[in-house]
């Protein structure tokens, strides 16, 4: 039998109270990782999570962080190192939520928030906690992508830049710091079902399923179940890619 065996590690996990970061840090608890439940707003329910984890009998902390500013990424790394040690693995899946809209009538600055919280929100949680990664010589980064980074559709140009600027960067820091045996990949939701997020009848839901070899949504636990893979030592020599969970919907070619 093969297990995802992350006793002794220390994973932080960004948008850790979100539809699928929730998934995700309860995955990780369950593979015996202690997690920081990194939030924005929700800090009921960080708390909420960092009971479910203290009830798996591991370590769980819930620390409110603003992922688009340094100073604020830093202060988690410093109060996660105090309380649970060095950080060993990161997921960088918090995001900023807006309104879609065509090329011509999205505003400037939503360009940019997602600039900040897609690309600069990477590139700060590495400044923070990939040093300590090196001084272990042990770490792995993954990155929540999009299937959306492969698709451009209507509506979807300030969100997928930013996933594809974020994209580079992983990349390129994945060449980097893989000599010091610190992997570095992304895992790309397609349409997911989740707890407040359920399966309808809509057309655009029935055409979109349509289009998947599979024929259905993929679940949060199917998310989660990837991260958990890439944070383990099962995927050691996994490292720069961009993994769609999304049933077959988008497939990067050779």
């Amino acid at each position: 039998m093969i297990d995802i065996d992350l006793r002794g590690k220390v994973a932080v996990v960004t948008g850790g109270t979100g539809e699928l970061g929730r998934v995700m840090v309860r995955t990780l608890g369950r593979a015996g990782a202690d997690v920081v439940v990194g939030y924005l707003q929700n800090r009921a329910k960080g708390d909420e999570l960092v009971a479910d984890l203290e009830g798996m009998g591991v370590r769980g902390m819930a620390i409110q962080v603003d992922v688009t500013d340094l100073d604020s990424v830093m202060a988690l790394r410093d109060t996660a190192r105090k309380q649970l040690g060095p950080a060993n693995i990161i997921v960088n899946n918090a995001v900023i939520q807006y309104s879609w809209k065509h090329v011509l009538d999205q505003d400037a600055e939503d360009y940019e928030s997602q600039f900040r919280s897609c690309v600069l929100h990477n590139v700060f949680m590495a400044k923070a906690f990939v040093p300590d990664m090196i001084k272990k010589k042990w770490g792995r980064v993954i990155g929540i992508n999009t299937e959306c980074a492969m698709q451009y559709w209507e509506n979807q140009s300030a969100y997928g830049s930013a996933k594809r600027g974020m994209d580079g960067v992983l990349r390129v820091l994945a060449r980097e710091i893989g000599p010091h045996n610190i992997t570095v990949n992304q895992v790309a939701p397609g349409y997911t079902l989740s707890e407040n997020r359920h399966p309808s009848l809509s057309l655009s839901e029935r055409q979109y399923v349509k289009n998947v070899p599979l024929k259905r949504r993929g679940t949060d636990q199917e998310i989660a179940n990837v991260v958990a893979f890439l944070a383990s030592d099962l995927a050691s020599f996994i490292t720069g890619a961009y993994i769609p969970v999304s049933g077959g919907n988008v497939m990067p070619a050779i």
